[in-house]
């Protein structure tokens, strides 16, 4: 089994780099800043990368920041990392200020999709590249490209696992309590999560085999701004006093991200669930993050996907070092990502889902979490 399921994660990451890739043309990168320009093939001359991050509440963002660092260091490039701890005048800031100092290139993971059109606009007129890094940068034809996961994939995964947890496909004449929680209404990625997730799910939905108890389904309402885990547990809260002092019990709770979840299960515990009268119901998440695996082992979140940030850290760098010495950057996906002004082309890395039963073969196994990490 264990070698099966190494053999599926490597040949999932060969697909990512072969699987249907093209290439494109990267754009001029002479700068005006001072640094010396490279050719195409030639070596990093000491270039800087800006790199801006959303916050460091997330572990999966100080991962990321570190593992791109380190992998640009080993190509000779010069970094320059910064973390907004998601406050988006903040971001915009760090961003004027590294065009200011003349970066040769920018990756950003924003906080706010649509706050960066200006800076963008910026960073075009001094000759800097910039990299959307797992966040779309909407509403500017000055992003250059966009490295990130299939999140529709996630979503139709999160889905597919509580379809097949709840048996809903032979669910006939049975009805299970279930509530929402997606991601951050400004982030592009919530959006086609939740909609990944709803392709699977509104039919259940719709036959009655999934019953909304709280009636709240419309992504307005279910989305969590800053995909801040107090929010969700607040929220979590309300609907459990509102709807289910009754009598009625949550079977599943889809939920977009691992910190959503552990504010979910605080608010389930609290009034009860983890006992024999109330057991846990199915709780999904997002990101593989240590705290909510641990979480899956106790028994209380059922599920997550893993994205292996270590993969997108390599494809960012694997970009920016294309883009700056001229060379034709690899991508896979030149349909899906419009960002209201441009289709952005980019670079999808393949998403898995997790549990109890693979947890220490996908994360454990390939060093992604340490195991005394889980104790």
């Amino acid at each position: 089994m264990k070698k099966k399921l190494m053999a599926m994660l490597l040949s999932m990451t060969l697909l990512g780099a072969l699987g249907g890739c093209g290439v494109t043309t990267a754009p001029n990168t002479d700068s005006n800043s001072g640094t010396a320009s490279s050719s195409s093939g030639g070596s990093a001359d000491g270039k800087t990368i800006g790199i801006l991050m959303p916050t460091k509440s997330s572990e999966r963002w100080i991962n990321d920041g570190n593992d791109m660092v380190s992998k640009l260091k080993e190509l000779g490039y010069n970094t320059d990392l910064q973390y907004a701890e998601d406050v988006i005048e903040t971001q915009v800031s760090q961003a004027e200020n590294l065009i200011t100092k003349g970066v040769d290139c920018l990756v950003i993971a924003n906080i706010d999709g649509e706050s960066l059109t200006d800076v963008c606009q910026k960073a075009k007129d001094s000759n800097i590249p910039v990299i959307a890094y797992d966040r779309l940068i909407k509403n500017t034809e000055n992003v250059d490209y966009y490295i990130s996961f299939d999140n529709t994939l996630v979503g139709v995964q999160i889905g597919e696992y509580i379809e097949k947890t709840l048996d809903l496909k032979n669910a006939s004449g049975k009805s299970y309590n279930i509530e929402l929680f997606a991601g951050s209404p400004d982030d592009n990625n919530a959006h086609m999560l939740y909609d990944g997730a709803m392709s699977v799910l509104q039919q259940y939905i719709d036959k009655g085999s999934l019953k909304v108890v709280s009636g709240q389904t419309d992504f307005d309402t279910v989305c969590t701004l800053r995909w801040d885990g107090a929010l969700a547990q607040s929220r979590m809260e309300n609907i459990l006093t509102a709807n289910y002092s009754n009598g009625e019990k949550v079977d599943a709770v889809f939920s977009s991200f691992d910190g959503l979840s552990r504010g979910i299960v605080e608010a389930l515990r609290s009034v009860g669930y983890g006992s024999a009268d109330l057991p846990w119901p199915v709780i999904t998440g997002q990101d593989a993050e240590t705290a909510s695996v641990k979480s899956i082992i106790a028994g209380e979140q059922t599920q997550t996907i893993f994205k292996d940030t270590r993969e997108l850290a390599a494809q960012a760098v694997k970009t920016v070092d294309a883009v700056l010495k001229g060379q034709e950057v690899e991508v896979n996906d030149t349909k899906t990502y419009n960002n209201g002004v441009k289709v952005v082309p980019s670079y999808l890395c393949t998403p898995i889902s997790v549990d109890i039963n693979n947890y220490k073969e996908v994360l454990v196994d390939s060093g992604y979490i340490k195991e005394q990490d889980l104790k």
